[in-house]
């Protein structure tokens, strides 16, 4: 399909904006004079307000440019690294080791959709299950911890009561700043757990401080190519234990 404008798109786009101005009035008439009057005047000096119209060629570009960004960002992760990573999580498997897994906004639901498929993708029976955990998952105590200790506390408060020697900590973060994730690697490295991060931008600070960082390198402030790429190495991930067992796919 060839996108275009529509002939009649400007037609379209006045009505459209009649319409909003009738359903304005009609809702104004409904309020004390003040509010009405107030309302217009906001209405009035809020220029987010106008109707945004997109062409479909432009969406078209949009979508395509972040598709080869994502593809471009994707070609450039180190293979070594993730590989590294598969063989942490295979021996914390093999010696019967937790593996925690963090992040914070978009990585809490990375870190705990990655959990999900970890643990019940490669089960098998008569298999050694994988034990795998989202400190981000148990809202409760998270929001008691920040709360009553200090957001830094969300994860190693948590990892005080589970963690033990051979266990695995892995931290999904774009920029690798974040306090309670550094908090949190800090206290894994004292009781000898071995350490991972998915990261994103130039590694932050948590690049240095773990054993195992995988980085996917961008400008600050691409959210949404890290993400993105972030979601793939979990797959990745996942797909190498799946292999691992035989009669899954």
């Amino acid at each position: 399909m060839i996108f275009g404008r529509h002939p009649a798109y400007p037609q379209r786009v006045n009505v459209a904006r009649q319409e909003l101005a009738s359903n304005t009035s009609r809702g104004l008439s409904r309020c004390s004079p003040w509010r009405a009057g107030r309302m217009r005047t906001i209405w009035s000096e809020s220029p987010h307000v106008q109707p945004v119209i997109s062409t479909p060629s432009q969406t078209s570009d949009v979508i395509s440019t972040h598709f080869e960004n994502v593809r471009r960002v994707l070609a450039e992760v180190q293979v070594h690294a993730v590989q590294r990573l598969v063989d942490v999580f295979r021996e914390a498997r093999d010696r019967g080791a937790f593996i925690y897994i963090a992040g914070n906004g978009g990585s809490s639901s990375t870190a705990s959709h990655w959990v999900n498929d970890l643990g019940k993708a490669t089960k098998r029976s008569g298999c050694r299950p994988l034990k795998v955990m989202c400190l981000s998952d148990n809202m409760s105590w998270f929001s008691a911890l920040s709360n009553d200790e200090g957001y830094e506390r969300a994860f190693s408060g948590q990892l005080e009561n589970f963690a033990t020697q051979g266990d695995v900590l892995t931290c999904i973060s774009a920029s690798g700043n974040s306090p309670n994730l550094v908090r949190a690697v800090e206290l894994a490295r004292r009781q000898k757990l071995t350490t991972a991060a998915l990261l994103g931008f130039d590694g932050g600070a948590l690049r240095g401080l773990v054993d195992e960082p995988v980085c996917v390198e961008t400008e600050k402030g691409k959210y949404e190519l890290v993400e993105d790429v972030h979601s793939a190495i979990c797959h990745a991930v996942t797909r190498c234990l799946v292999a691992d067992r035989p009669g899954l796919n």
